[in-house]
């Protein structure tokens, strides 16, 4: 059963009760809420995920809360607090911007909490059993470029993890919305206008936000891993041609060390496991003004044949 298959009144009384388990990737996650306005576009988003059931005797990994104020903050500019086993530093938003900080407080939590793997800030996507890896600071374009390449067949793992397995040195997918800021909002709306894109929430943090949808085949197979085969570090530049600029691998070693959030923390196995992917992929520079020309640029680069 899917998070989409409840009416939205069964989905608000779990939020509000028991709280809804679900699967996103290798995780399960159970949330209770008593925001109300974030039901509905949680529904939308997240309605293709797999829900969990009490007696499934699945491990949950996540107890996330989202929580009115209280208070006189009630009824004075209202806001809303993510709790992770409890309260935690993370400071509340307005009431009406309860998603964009579930979403935030979620990648809070698997960032301080999944050291089973090693974790880079990065996009990646799939082709068949092949990854491709899209590492890149904020406003470098990874995330546009992410649901680009989604819209165009691509599997999606995720706009903002690459979990890398030390064991076996495979991928695993962790597909949820791909948070789209600012201008890049419109640009994917004209790219794929057949994208399903959440409300928008001016003045947070990072601008004005919104959240794209997440292919529903990407969701169900979101326990198939894939190879890691191309490292592609993206830069959107006005006007610039598509172009791929091939990377020494000592370079390569070095991008992905320095977006890793815990490799420093997994000691000789992240050395091991950077070093790993840095024999298995090939790597590039990507640069580009214009998403359909660097999209078609990186489908050719990855055809079937093309070898690693």
């Amino acid at each position: 059963m899917r998070i989409g298959d409840l009416t939205p009144d069964a989905l608000a009384h779990r939020l509000l009760t028991t709280g809804v388990r679900w699967q996103a990737g290798p995780f399960v996650t159970r949330l209770h809420s008593d925001a109300r306005d974030f039901f509905d576009p949680f529904h939308r988003l997240y309605g293709a995920h797999r829900l969990v059931e009490a007696d499934s005797g699945e491990v949950t990994d996540f107890h996330i809360g989202l929580r009115r104020s209280r208070g006189v903050r009630r009824w004075w500019r209202p806001q809303v607090f993510f709790d992770l086993d409890g309260p935690t530093e993370l400071a509340p938003f307005p009431l009406d911007h309860a998603l964009p900080l579930f979403e935030w407080g979620f990648n809070y939590g698997i960032a301080r909490r999944s050291n089973q793997y090693l974790m880079l800030h990065s996009a990646v996507v799939a082709r068949g059993d092949r990854a491709l890896i899209l590492p890149g600071l904020p406003g470098s374009g990874k995330s546009t470029l992410c649901a680009a390449l989604v819209s165009r067949g691509w599997r999606l793992f995720s706009d903002e993890f690459a979990l890398v397995r030390p064991e076996t040195g495979r991928v695993h997918p962790l597909p949820r919305p791909i948070a789209l800021k600012n201008a890049s909002i419109g640009v994917i709306r004209a790219f794929n206008p057949e994208a399903l894109i959440g409300p928008e929430f001016p003045k947070t943090r990072k601008g004005r936000v919104a959240h794209m949808q997440p292919p529903a085949a990407s969701v169900h197979a979101e326990m198939e891993t894939a190879r890691p085969t191309w490292v592609i570090t993206p830069k959107f530049q006005p006007l610039a041609p598509a172009e791929l600029d091939p990377m020494a691998s000592d370079h390569g070693f070095m991008r992905l060390a320095s977006h890793s959030f815990n490799y420093e923390l997994l000691g000789a196995r992240g050395f091991a496991t950077v070093a790993a992917l840095t024999r298995a992929c090939r790597f590039f520079e990507l640069t580009y003004g214009d998403l359909a020309e660097a999209v078609a640029l990186l489908d050719a680069q990855t055809l079937p044949g093309e070898t690693p």
